[in-house]
């Protein structure tokens, strides 16, 4: 297994990850948020993970500044889960930004426990 930086070649492995997730990722398969959810990655720093060359986990983040960077986006294929690949992909962020605070956007407060991570506040939905 191998990570790396996100490269537009990737793009159609990458969707097809999202599709076979279902209606949780649905807003960005969908036709009208395709072009949107690839413009966001564009202004975002994405991983991708690959076993036996094939892409099977991503992480996506956005900086605010020169103090934090927030992952807003993680996933890992249902076959690919239980290895590892998701705190690996966390673990990318964290050492490309060693001098900034990683915070996660998430609303499976679970898994990021697993991991060790400390739940710092919520989120409010201000307008849908």
């Amino acid at each position: 297994m191998h990570i790396r930086k996100y490269k537009q070649s990737d793009e159609e492995a990458l969707f097809q990850l999202l599709s076979a997730e279902g209606e949780e990722w649905e807003e960005f398969t969908r036709e009208e948020g395709i072009q949107k959810f690839k413009r966001t990655l564009e202004s975002s720093v994405v991983y991708v993970a690959f076993e036996n060359d094939v892409l099977c986990g991503f992480s996506r983040s956005i900086i605010d500044g020169e103090f934090y960077i927030y992952v807003c986006d993680l996933l890992v294929d249902k076959n690919s889960r239980g290895k590892g690949i998701g705190r690996q992909l966390m673990e990318c962020v964290c050492e490309a930004y060693p001098d900034y605070t990683v915070l996660v956007l998430s609303d499976v407060d679970e898994y990021y426990q697993k991991l060790g991570y400390a739940k710092e506040g919520s989120l409010f939905l201000v307008k849908p």
